[in-house]
């Protein structure tokens, strides 16, 4: 017994992701030299598919009344107001510009995945996504999966609390909510931990959804799955140039990008190592108070907000990979469809945690909505590392770029010192109007 203690305990020292990524690799090849009786498989990559659907509603539930606690009043204020606003505002963007890519590159276009169709009904309207978002029986939109409304439900309930517990007088009421939000936050732990079992299983669902797909549908699908990862890459170079640093740094802080990321350079190369903006959080302090010489008042409040709240990487995994999904069964996401997928991203993101799992729990989340092959989620386990990393650095590039631009309209930055000085000394002709 000792020996298989040993071999499972250096199987279990090696970091889930790698173990993901070789079944990935194993399963594929297996797809290629077997063919077709790779398909009988499958069964085994649907239980992964299945625990991961089990665990979608618990969680939503649990981590958005958890998340929703950092939003109260005694927190917020002009300067809280500033900070989530923003980041709202930037994770809309960052899936308009994941829909908008993915419309125009069409990811997944022309591919047939095995035993994967939408079984979702006729398209909603705008009008109609709106009104099934408020939900007439909570408690039946959360066992129907009615994920919108879920949501909704869950957001309003959690702000109504955070509300009562810093308004009331009577200090039985405020301690009963704190151990509700205490024990929500609990259950999310405990959550997060079955999330870990599950991705445990995940290596072998992965291998045989891999081996199913691949034996199905041929190396074609390899192709399609290099297109959704180019796909994302490139939505997320746009939006850390256009919105980071157009429009924030340039345009509203009216600074040179050079200087803003000479200052961020050693959190993005952090997140992108580590895949964690959790993980992160003290090399971002540092930048923000070192480097862009942002004061302690600002960046003590957005900086661990955003690594838990700001998630711009995921909105675009997101809105990119139901695109992609919508396309192998040959469906275009209509115009509502497409404003789901953009509600539930800036929603989700919110309560999103930095694990490993939360975003394929989040995935199958928008696939459940939307009727889309689950299948995918085996798909894009395999290239997780990858998007991950370059996911998180651009939260990570979000948190600073936001907590910049809510540092200057607060007077709460010294654009004489750190990176901005050293930039215009640097380079001539690079002037500042941040003053």
């Amino acid at each position: 017994m000792s020996g298989i203690t040993t071999i499972w305990n250096r199987y279990r020292s090696i970091p889930i992701v790698y173990r993901i990524g070789v079944a990935f690799v194993l399963g594929t090849l297996v797809g290629l030299l077997v063919g077709e009786p790779a398909t009988t498989l499958r069964p085994f990559g649907d239980i992964f598919l299945r625990l991961l659907q089990m665990l979608v509603i618990p969680i939503i539930v649990a981590t958005l009344l958890t998340g929703v606690q950092r939003l109260s009043p005694s927190q917020l204020g002009r300067v809280g107001g500033t900070v989530v606003g923003l980041y709202m505002v930037t994770t809309a963007i960052a899936a308009a510009i994941g829909l908008t890519l993915a419309n125009l590159l069409d990811p997944g276009a022309g591919a047939v995945l095995e035993n994967a169709e939408a079984n979702s009904a006729e398209a909603p309207s705008v009008v109609e996504v709106v009104m099934n978002a408020i939900p007439t029986n909570p408690l039946a939109a959360m066992v129907e999966g009615n994920l919108m409304a879920t949501i909704f439900f869950v957001v309003v309930f959690g702000v109504a609390l955070a509300l009562v517990r810093d308004t009331t007088d009577d200090p039985e009421i405020a301690s009963s909510i704190e151990s509700i939000l205490q024990a929500m936050e609990a259950v999310s732990k405990t959550l997060f931990k079955l999330v870990w079992g599950v991705m445990e299983y995940g290596v072998i669902g992965v291998f045989a959804l891999m081996a199913a797909s691949i034996g199905g549908n041929g190396v074609g699908a390899l192709f399609d799955l290099a297109m959704l990862v180019a796909t994302i890459a490139l939505a997320i170079g746009i939006h850390i140039v256009v919105t980071y640093l157009g429009i924030i740094v340039i345009g509203l802080v009216g600074e040179s990008p050079l200087a803003f990321l000479s200052g961020a350079k050693d959190a993005m190369v952090t997140a992108f190592s580590i895949r964690s903006s959790s993980g992160t959080l003290p090399v971002t302090m540092t930048d923000a108070e070192e480097n862009l010489g942002i004061d302690e008042r600002i960046y003590s409040f957005s900086l661990p907000l955003g690594a838990t709240a700001n998630m711009d990487g995921a909105a675009i995994r997101l809105a990119v990979t139901a695109v992609f999904a919508a396309n192998v069964v040959g469906q275009s996401l209509a115009l509502g469809e497409q404003v789901t997928v953009l509600a539930i991203a800036v929603l989700v993101s919110i309560g999103t945690a930095g694990v490993p799992g939360a975003g394929l729990v989040m995935l199958t989340l928008i696939l459940n909505q939307l009727g889309l092959p689950l299948e995918i989620v085996g798909l894009v386990a395999g290239v997780d590392a990858i998007l991950g990393r370059i996911a998180t650095m651009n939260n990570v590039t979000g948190d600073l770029a936001v907590t910049t631009l809510a540092a200057k309209w607060h007077d709460a930055i010294d654009f004489d010192s750190g990176v901005w000085a050293e930039t215009r000394a640097r380079i001539p002709g690079v002037a500042s109007t941040g003053d």
